[in-house]
């Protein structure tokens, strides 16, 4: 089998691959989860840097955009609107 990554050896990865393949279900979705949540936080601060003077609302608007669609970025800015309002 070919490496799968380039900075990783062969027998570390084979390693590395073994223990996920005998890792819990409730493990592999702790990992799942730890990533996303990782790069949720890396595209924020990468958001953040593109946009050094928008507001929390504004790159949260961002982010959903990129992410979700304008179509879901439009939905939250106004239900963002209506509780401002009512």
């Amino acid at each position: 089998m070919r490496n799968q990554s380039e900075d990783t050896s062969p027998e570390m990865e084979r390693v590395q691959i073994e223990l996920i393949r005998n890792a819990s279900p409730a493990k592999i979705f702790g990992l799942v989860g730890s990533m996303s949540q990782t790069m949720i936080q890396a595209s924020r601060r990468n958001i953040r840097k593109l946009h050094p003077d928008a507001s929390e609302e504004e790159l949260t608007l961002i982010f959903v955009e990129l992410y979700y669609g304008k179509k879901v970025a439009n939905l939250v800015r106004s239900q963002i609107e209506k509780r401002r309002s009512g």
